[in-house]
């Protein structure tokens, strides 16, 4: 993987915890020379990048690490964060039931992960299956990068 990736640092506000958030995630290596780099991770704590976007990097001396920039190119993906309020809630119920609708997920710990919606897949059925669960005081969700495809996808309904 360190030939075809690298880890780069994140640095942004993370409304979620409403303070200041380093973040390291991998990217693959589009064009090194250039500092081009395709999101390789799912993100945690909401940066307005997901999965698959292109963006550029560059060495940060204060940093001494790859420190992510802009995004080039965004992928249509969208990234929406999950917090377990039910205390014992199992949140593999959850991803389960996400993973069969085509939406991969990573656990941080016991009530938090984050769901990577890629762009083929309808974010009004996602959608509905989260605030089921918050409907019934289970969870509660933010979407900090939602695509424009997926904003769309909320308006046919």
């Amino acid at each position: 993987m360190q030939d075809t990736h690298k880890k780069i640092l994140f640095r942004y506000y993370s409304d979620l915890l409403e303070d200041t958030i380093v973040e390291t995630m991998w990217a693959e290596i589009i064009d090194l020379d250039k500092g081009y780099f395709k999101l390789d991770n799912i993100p945690f704590f909401g940066p307005s990048i997901a999965t698959d976007d292109i963006f550029f990097a560059e060495f940060d001396e204060d940093e001494q690490f790859l420190t992510y920039r802009e995004t080039i190119k965004v992928s249509g993906n969208s990234i929406v964060q999950v917090v377990i309020l039910e205390k014992g809630f199992d949140k593999e119920i959850i991803r389960e039931k996400l993973k069969e609708i085509n939406c991969e997920s990573e656990g941080m710990n016991e009530t938090l992960f984050a769901i990577e919606v890629t762009q083929e897949v309808d974010y009004s059925i996602v959608k509905s299956l989260l605030n089921e669960y918050v409907e019934l005081s289970v969870i509660d969700f933010g979407e900090p990068c939602l695509s424009e495809k997926h904003r769309t996808d909320l308006l046919k309904n």
